[in-house]
């Protein structure tokens, strides 16, 4: 760190220059200003400590805003003290210390604002401090959270009027017109997931971190190459039965609203109460499985045992109803508490051999890898976080489509390597033709029956992925058919392009809104307002208090000594009273 020293004569560009150049070297050298003096034409400031000599004096040049200094004693006599604070650490001054540290992190936490002041300037100073100055800065940058909740219908007409068919609604409730929830999904998104990808939907949700309570729900699903795929999200005030209900039903309508008939679904999601009664209701032909990460997780956590996570993850992609009962049967030698544990989810529900529906071997949805793809923005008020996904999209979107134009193959890479993988293994196996439509298949190990009309194999891999096993590719091959033409379209080039095939873009910022008229003056309707509740700074406080309690009706308490009310027997003087007066 520079020392900060000043001399007669010393020149600045204007009082406030000077004033900043004061502040930093008395925060630099540990001691505190008192200002005597301060305008716009003269300052004079000393050391605060009683007898330490230090003072300095500046004005103003005549004709120029420009400052120096006139005179100065350099000496110091006080003892410095840093570990108390600086009293010209002021908010204001941490956040021109933070603020472009948080243009490039938004996540740059209040703890590691202390730890970066301290190491430049060798001072301490309050936790609390340093997380105003964040929100502050954060609000400096990015706007506050009130005028986010206020321009959140402007933003949403943007978005349908620069994207064409694209869904965004925003909801209030009361009277004072609170926000409630927020539906987004572009145009891009839904023709990609009905026109490319796979027909599975992956829900959750991810508590926000800034100023005013909330939770963002989201919609993914994968690409041909089995990449996430963000469809739709919201943002509500709070993660309910009622608001996924909303959240399906606005889904609903945005696929609607671009297809004559909503494909038959697979959603994945933590299996909560919720969603699966929304799925069912909004999506009734639609199958619905645990996201097996999540069940894995909560196996993990509740009974601590690596090795019944690895089993539970066996179970659940076993072929065969033999090979899955063997799965179980290890996990009941290991654990019969977890094994009781696992009862209450059906493996209708998780297990691929029992699932009714086509994952096409997704048994955990996306949506944890969407998280860490917002995860910076968390913090920022609501518009931003709409902001950054939507910047997002368009930068994926634009890579994804480049980088398929240089793929020569009919498959995407990661179906290529699986069916290549298949061809290999193939080539070892013995095929004997039944007729025109079955074959048996013969391998060192076991043999299987592979029936190329109905598009099945007896070890069912071929029915569980949508593309043709070693098996069935022995007896495609040995038919003389093409292997390419059994394998389900979604797992091609062509499927990955036509997913990519719309551009998400831009939205003007909120300047040229105003421009053209977008920001309503005086319709009380368009005005949005945050919610009623916010985020508290630092941890949550122990509830100490009740709210009911306010309400709650007053026990009264009753002694069975004297018959009276408002002590009980063992606090009751009638007896005492009694004894007194025969005395």
């Amino acid at each position: 760190m520079e020392d900060h020293n000043f001399i007669v004569g010393q020149e600045f560009p204007d009082v406030k220059a000077f004033r900043k150049a004061i502040k930093e070297a008395a925060i630099a050298q540990h001691f505190e200003l008192r200002i005597v003096k301060s305008d716009l034409i003269r300052y004079f400031a000393k050391c605060a400590t009683e007898g330490c000599p230090w003072r300095i004096r500046a004005v103003k040049l005549s004709n120029a805003p420009t400052f120096t200094i006139r005179s100065i004693e350099p000496t110091h006599t006080c003892g410095k003290n840093a570990q108390n604070g600086h009293h010209q650490a002021s908010v204001d001054w941490i956040v021109n210390f933070i603020e472009e540290r948080l243009r490039d992190n938004v996540n740059y936490k209040p703890k590691d604002i202390l730890h970066d002041i301290h190491k430049q300037y060798g001072i301490m100073i309050p936790y609390k401090q340093a997380w105003r100055a964040k929100e502050r800065g954060l609000a400096a940058i990015y706007g506050s959270s009130e005028e986010g909740y206020c321009l959140l219908p402007s933003y949403c007409e943007q978005i349908k009027k620069t994207n064409p068919g694209s869904a965004a609604e925003v909801f209030t409730a009361s009277a004072d017109n609170r926000f409630q929830r927020l539906f987004v999904s572009f145009y891009a998104s839904i023709y990609g997931f009905l026109n490319g990808c796979l027909p599975i939907v992956g829900l959750g949700g991810i508590q926000l971190k800034n100023k005013y309570l909330g939770t963002l729900l989201s919609a993914t699903s994968f690409d041909a190459d089995g990449g996430l795929f963000p469809l739709a999200f919201g943002v509500v005030d709070v993660e309910n039965d009622e608001n996924w209900m909303w959240f399906l039903s606005e889904l609903h309508k945005a696929l609607e609203a671009n297809t004559e008939k909503i494909l038959d679904l697979t959603f994945l999601s933590d299996g909560q109460k919720g969603i699966v009664d929304a799925v069912k209701r909004k999506f009734p032909g639609s199958s619905h499985a645990f996201c097996m990460k999540h069940l894995s997780e909560s196996i993990g956590k509740e009974f601590k045992n690596s090795r019944l996570v690895h089993l539970l993850w066996k179970a659940a992609y076993s072929t065969t109803t033999i090979g899955f009962k063997e799965r179980l049967a290890e996990i009941e030698e290991v654990s019969s508490e977890a094994a009781k544990w696992l009862q209450q989810f059906p493996p209708s529900r998780w297990a691929l051999v029992y699932f009714e529906g086509t994952r096409y071997g997704h048994l955990s949805s996306n949506i944890e890898d969407f998280n860490r793809w917002i995860l910076e923005t968390l913090e920022l008020p609501i518009i931003q976080v709409i902001e950054r996904i939507h910047s997002k999209l368009a930068a994926e979107f634009a890579d994804r489509r480049a980088k398929s134009n240089s793929w020569l193959s009919m498959l995407t890479p990661s179906a290529e390597k699986r069916i290549a993988e298949a061809i290999n293994r193939a080539s070892t196996y013995q095929v004997l033709r039944s007729d025109e439509v079955e074959f048996e298949v013969l391998s060192a190990e076991r043999s299987e029956i592979v029936n190329i009309g109905t598009h099945c194999c007896s070890c069912r891999d071929w029915q569980l992925y949508g593309i043709p096993c070693s098996h069935a590719v022995a007896a495609l091959i040995s038919a003389r058919k093409d292997v390419y033409a059994f394998i389900e379209r979604c797992f091609t080039v062509a499927s990955y392009c036509e997913t990519y095939s719309e551009d998400i873009h831009p939205i003007p910022g909120k300047i040229e809104w105003k421009k053209e008229g977008e920001v309503p003056m005086d319709e009380d309707v368009r005005v949005v307002r945050p919610p009623k509740f916010r985020r508290p700074p630092g941890r949550p406080e122990k509830k100490r208090i009740c709210v009911e309690d306010f309400n709650r009706e007053k026990h009264t308490v009753h002694c069975s000594r004297c018959n009276q009310t408002g002590h009980y027997k063992t606090t009751c003087k009638a007896q005492i009273m009694k004894s007194i007066e025969q005395c």
